[in-house]
């Protein structure tokens, strides 16, 4: 197994940090972060002229037809600037789920829009219950002559307050889930905004006898829990990529600032203590950054990544939270404010953490899968 970059892949990977860099700088994000929308439509049609947006998508849909691999170091790029965009909401979320299990028509029709910039998409999963399980969902989707009719409440549905189309899981049966494609426009669809300390678009959308035509359901009745579950499982190695990046900019920045920052005649950065903090910062970095692009690298040659997958989300879930912590220990007063940059990073640990699954959770599903192979 070959783990190093290709010509192209290093290409993509300086493109887009400059990219961002010179578009999306940190001063911008914590001014995007302020604003209703939490992005910046500019940016967005800029990254799909790139052609950031179509990576992923098989050319038979218009896209790229590129490996996993690639879309990843974006999403690495995307964490070091901590830059808000609908990219892992609309790209990987819905955008697996769309590929997994979406009819020909709903895929040829969506996914050019998707990669043109176009169409922005937002999965909406869970509940009030707070559980990650697909059986557990609760909203209701009632059979009637010429569709169904919806009715319940979704949780922590990342960028709903600006996408065009969601893709809802609801209760089609007894046991049974499936997936519906629901616009954002509809009537009975209600979206609002919750304020969060990670200041993402996190929402609460309501579903009140929202009328769906046959058409916009997703792959067969039920179909839901096997769709979600394999797409999570590629989400999960994308998000791990995010917050590795941003574990990689939070150390970089953290040295810069430690090589300047004077203390007693010195630079703090040396202090044996400082040094300390910092390696161990690096040893988590290193550790996880390899076994991220171990596991993509299963992914692109169709390996059985499940377990994978979820040991590395949980892994980087800790080193997120613990290098994003020392880098704002070592910045000190000025790591908590928005003057700084530090805190941009530690913000975003515990939303990220609970996306694709919490560290709890994740470190359940490695063991039953362990289990079923003894």
């Amino acid at each position: 197994m070959n783990l190093d970059f290709s010509k192209e892949q290093k290409m993509i990977r300086d493109e887009a940090l400059a990219f961002l860099k010179k578009e999306c700088p940190y001063e911008r994000v914590k001014e995007l972060e302020e604003t209703a929308e939490g992005y910046d439509p500019k940016m967005w049609k800029k990254m799909a002229d790139l052609g950031w947006l179509a990576l992923m998508f098989p050319e038979s849909y218009g896209g790229d037809g590129g490996q996993f691999i690639d879309t990843a170091i974006i999403m690495e790029a995307l964490g070091s600037m901590v830059s808000p965009s609908p990219f892992f909401s609309t790209i990987i979320q819905c955008g697996l789920v769309l590929l997994e299990g979406g009819s020909e028509e709903q895929k040829k029709k969506l996914i050019p829009e998707i990669s043109d910039g176009k169409l922005i998409m937002s999965l909406a999963q869970y509940e009030e219950h707070a559980s990650y399980s697909v059986s557990d969902v609760t909203l209701t989707a009632e059979a009637e002559a010429d569709g169904f009719r919806l009715n319940g409440t979704k949780m922590f549905v990342m960028d709903a307050n600006i996408a065009h189309k969601l893709i809802v899981a609801a209760k089609t049966g007894d046991g049974e889930i499936s997936l519906f494609l629901v616009d954002t426009n509809v009537g009975g669809v209600t979206i609002d905004k919750v304020p969060t300390i990670a200041l993402d678009n996190n929402c609460v959308v309501t579903f009140e006898n929202v009328s769906v035509p046959k058409e916009n359901m997703m792959g067969d009745p039920g179909a839901a829990i096997a769709v979600l579950e394999k797409a999570n499982q590629k989400a999960a190695v994308a998000k791990a990529a995010e917050m590795l990046g941003g574990c990689k900019a939070s150390i970089d920045m953290t040295v810069a600032y430690a090589k300047e920052r004077m203390q007693y005649g010195k630079p703090i950065g040396g202090f044996q203590a400082i040094q300390h903090f910092i390696a161990n910062m690096l040893i988590a970095y290193d550790t996880n950054y390899n076994y991220l692009y171990r596991v993509i690298c299963m992914v692109d040659e169709g390996e059985d990544f499940a377990t994978e997958a979820y040991a590395l989300k949980a892994n980087v879930n800790d080193a997120y939270k613990f290098i994003s912590e020392r880098g704002v220990h070592i910045h000190g007063g000025i790591g908590t404010t928005r003057e700084g940059d530090a805190g941009l990073f530690f913000r975003k640990v515990k939303a990220h953490e609970y996306i694709c699954g919490d560290s709890a959770t994740l470190y359940d599903a490695v063991f039953e899968n362990l289990m079923q192979q003894v």
